[in-house]
């Protein structure tokens, strides 16, 4: 919960604060380059120089790496927190469950230093369920998504399982009670108030084929551009992190000139900006979504080469902006439309059918 609240903090005022103080009176709009240039320093010395590599690598998409230890952590939890402040193009879902699973596996370590090894897989698995609990709008969510990310089955699912989903319910609560007590929110998605959506026609299926055709091919050039770009980083990583964190801002710059809508629909997971999307779609025209699209695709998959933190909340922007986009063409609802691109997108980028479609389901509950 406080790495959440950093985060928000720390992206006001580097974006917002920052600029006044230093004379501007709104931040310029070639002010994303030094920041994400800087970002891009940070997060290669964290991955070059400290244990861990700065967690989990993103371009392979969301897959169990194993618990961190704690001399792991640090390097993981910098290199999330520069990612996700500066406005690269990732999410924090993969570094809170790394985070939550190996500060759970260090108190284990800390209690019981000969503690049998299988009680610090279950335990650390647990913090991990704790950790996501709230982000994906339900801890069932969260749950799904880490047993598709363990591939958990057979026997293991018996022992993981109840310790998890008591962890991620006990979580929801820490959750909840620390926004009641600081006012802060709860970090988890949602979109209230949306348009009413009621008849399903014949029309949309049709239109279900085809968003879904269109996400497995732009989903699956992202990937592959980010897989292509990821050994290359590796071996030159403290030249190349920011040069990529250099085109990220470039994108970011691109379309704020070209549209006048700011850089940060492009910087940043999306996860904030989704929502504002879907409530005020109809400010939106075709060719701006559609160069909103292309250029948070290429950022992106630049962030997904080199920085550190998850592919979920970026997909799940491109896909909302490619439903928004559609909808201006006859036979699709613009909720209908968000729906079946968010799904789309999910499934191609994150490989876990069941969670993108339980994640749809209730993040456009209302």
């Amino acid at each position: 919960y406080g790495f959440l609240k950093a985060v928000d903090e720390a992206q006001a005022w580097l974006f917002q604060d920052l600029p006044g103080q230093l004379g501007f009176e709104s931040a310029p709009q070639w002010w994303p380059l030094p920041v994400l240039v800087v970002a891009g320093v940070v997060v290669a010395l964290a991955v070059e120089r400290l244990p861990g590599r700065g967690g989990h690598e993103p371009s392979a998409g969301l897959s169990a790496t194993g618990t961190p230890t704690g001399a792991e952590l640090p390097g993981i939890a910098l290199a999330a927190f520069v990612t996700l402040s500066f406005g690269a193009v990732l999410g924090p879902e993969a570094p809170l469950i790394a985070i939550g699973g190996g500060l759970a596996a260090l108190a284990v370590h800390l209690v019981k230093r000969d503690a049998p090894a299988q009680a610090t897989v279950v335990i650390g698995a647990a913090g991990s369920f704790a950790a996501i609990s709230t982000l994906l709008g339900s801890p069932i969510v969260g749950a799904f998504l880490l047993m598709e990310v363990a591939g958990l089955a057979g026997p293991l699912i018996g022992v993981v399982l109840a310790p998890g989903l008591l962890a991620a319910g006990i979580g929801s609560l820490v959750f909840l009670g620390l926004n009641n007590l600081t006012g802060w929110g709860t970090f988890s998605l949602g979109v209230p108030e949306l348009p009413p959506f009621e008849t399903i026609e014949a029309p949309q299926f049709l239109w279900a084929i085809a968003i879904g055709l269109i996400g497995a091919v732009l989903g699956s050039l992202i990937r592959a551009a980010a897989r292509w770009l990821q050994p290359v980083v590796d071996r030159r990583r403290l030249l190349l992190t920011p040069l990529l964190g250099a085109a990220v801002a470039v994108c970011a710059i691109v379309f704020d000139l070209v549209t006048d809508r700011g850089p940060g629909q492009v910087l940043f997971s999306g996860e904030s900006a989704l929502a504002p999307l879907i409530q005020q779609a109809d400010s939106w025209t075709v060719g701006a979504l559609l160069l909103l699209v292309l250029t948070k695709s290429l950022a992106y998959a630049c962030s997904l080469s080199s920085f550190r933190g998850g592919p979920t909340f970026p997909a799940m922007f491109i896909g909302a902006a490619v439903g928004v986009a559609l909808s201006h063409l006859p036979g699709l609802p613009m909720v209908a439309g968000v729906a079946m691109g968010i799904g789309a997108m999910a499934v191609t980028m994150l490989r876990l059918p069941l969670t993108s479609v339980l994640l749809t389901v209730l993040f456009l509950q209302s």
